[in-house]
């Protein structure tokens, strides 16, 4: 296939993109790859919602920056800062005009809420599946466009670059597309695309324990890192304080949102005391990185498993009015907010660093753009700020959709050869991939955590090291299945965490080493 933009990933950022472009250009064609459904994303199990000025009564673009940049300590660029908040009221204008839905307050105006690390309530958010609404407004509206063609349950399993090529000229470091995957039919083909752009997410499910979908698995960075694309700051996980705990294990952790403790919840340890008092005059409303630490060491001094959110002294029925997934999910559980306090556990959450773009999302390489929880663009820093990062995949979006206004799109007229699988046969021994994932998945939890140590991450790179040997010869023989793909993606991902992290010489945000204290 040939595709004038190629849009790996279905979430806001590749949305976004996506109906920009198309609407300015609509004799040019859209390719959207998507490994799921098309709506299955990061972004669709956003629940706080989207943070952006606009009471400038009590608000203003300073303080939005100002608590960005100390929720970032220090490792935030600036003037990226400045410019997605300054941005924020054009973009929310955009969503409002494709039909998303944001929650009002009696007066008509939106209902605005406040989160961890916020001075000001300026999260605009539709109950608590605010990235839900957006997905689904962003979803019809690029069905409603002609020139773009959706493929659900397609896997993008490489970027072709120039190694690929049947004559590679050396001094070309241009991506050329995507070597594709469908699901379906086990078909491996090309997508050639004269611009290629990356907004396929985030890692959650490298740790297992995540509030990420199954689909988090971080195969855009892992493309970018073969490809020798620029990626930075891997060490900084933000691990998300307040994942429900569940007594079955089941790794699938259910978010309990920001925007609770932004409501009036506290934390408590088993014996009752509200423990975050003793960490932070913010208490509960301190970044995550602070509270995830808090509860990490609270678990590590009493040995339990899970502290506990309390909503028993909240007005029930507000509660409800504004978190009514939450409130069902605890039902489901068996726990009653109104007299049961709510297990819950840190869990990997969000990535702060990832491939590196310049402020109009373009990476290393030539004709590959980066867009979304994918890409380091120097907005969170060692840390993100709750909410920010809707923001950031549409400010980046739109971004890059400006670039391509401004800039002529080279036509890429070269042969690429088709999918070479010589020599593979259908694996019949698929033990191997799921024993390696959940080894892999143990080690990044034990090994690579909330806080890490030099001895504990050497430890882990001789251990992914084995996995590695042991899945990639398995891998070069073997008929191509996506989850092998995404094993060798979380195994790429794994690496450059863990190798990063040994490089990081200082504690910042997100990222804790006793031997750096």
């Amino acid at each position: 296939m040939k595709a004038d933009y190629l849009v790996i990933g279905s979430g806001i950022a590749g949305l976004t993109f996506s109906v920009k472009i198309a609407e300015k250009f609509p004799k040019k064609n859209i390719i959207i790859v998507t490994k799921a459904s098309e709506e299955e994303s990061n972004t669709k199990y956003a629940q706080g919602g989207v943070a952006i000025v606009l009471n400038h009564e009590k608000d203003s673009f300073k303080k939005h920056v100002d608590d960005t940049l100390v929720a970032g300590d220090g490792l935030c660029n600036k003037a990226v800062v400045e410019m997605v908040v300054n941005e924020g009221p054009n973009r929310l204008k955009e969503l409002l005009e494709w039909g998303a839905n944001f929650d009002e307050d009696a007066t008509g105006n939106l209902d605005l809420g406040k989160e961890g690390g916020h001075s000001e309530f300026r999260i605009v958010h539709h109950k608590d599946i605010t990235g839900f609404e957006i997905e689904t407004a962003l979803l019809k509206r690029v069905h409603q466009l002609e020139n773009v063609t959706l493929l659900p349950h397609h896997f993008a399993i490489d970027l072709i670059t120039n190694h690929h090529l049947k004559h590679p000229k050396p001094s070309q470091k241009k991506c050329y597309g995507a070597y594709v995957l469908n699901q379906k039919s086990g078909e491996i083909f090309t997508i050639r695309g004269n611009s290629t752009l990356l907004a396929s997410g985030g890692i959650g499910r490298v740790y297992g324990h995540t509030t990420n979908p199954v689909i988090a698995t971080g195969d855009g960075i892992a493309m970018a890192y073969r490809a020798k694309v620029k990626i930075s700051d891997m060490e900084f996980v933000q691990f998300h304080p307040t994942a429900l705990y569940d007594v079955r294990g089941d790794q699938s952790s259910f978010l309990i949102s920001e925007a609770v403790r932004g409501f009036g919840a506290y934390l408590r340890n088993k014996e009752g005391h509200r423990f975050m008092l003793d960490y932070d005059e913010r208490a509960e409303l301190a970044s995550r990185d602070i509270v995830s630490q808090s509860i990490d060491n609270e678990l590590k001094k009493t040995g339990e498993t899970h502290v506990f959110l309390d909503c028993s002294h909240l007005n029930i029925e507000k509660f409800k009015a504004h978190f009514p997934n939450i409130y069902q999910k605890c039902l489901d559980n068996h726990i009653n907010i109104e007299t049961d306090w709510i297990p819950v556990v840190p869990a990997s959450h969000y990535l702060c660093g990832g491939i590196n773009v310049d402020l109009d999302g373009k990476t290393s390489m030539k004709n590959l753009f980066a867009c979304g929880e994918c890409t380091k663009t120097g907005l969170h820093g060692a840390n993100r700020l709750a909410s920010n990062s809707l923001l950031e995949a549409m400010v980046f979006a739109h971004n890059i959709f400006k670039y391509h206004c401004e800039h002529h799109l080279e036509t890429l007229n070269v042969e690429i050869p088709d999918w070479d699988d010589k020599g593979t046969t259908i694996a019949k021994e698929h033990i191997i991939i799921q024993h390696n994932l959940k080894q892999l998945q143990a080690i990044m939890r034990d090994y690579v955590g909330i806080v890490r140590s030099n001895d504990r991450l050497n430890g882990a790179r001789k251990r992914l090291n084995l996995i590695y040997d042991d899945v990639e010869p398995f891998y070069k023989k073997s008929k191509i299945t996506t989850s092998l793909c995404e094993l060798r993606n979380m195994l790429n991902v794994a690496h450059l965490i863990v190798n990063q992290s040994l490089e990081r010489k200082e504690n910042k945000g997100g990222y804790f080493n006793i031997d750096n204290v």
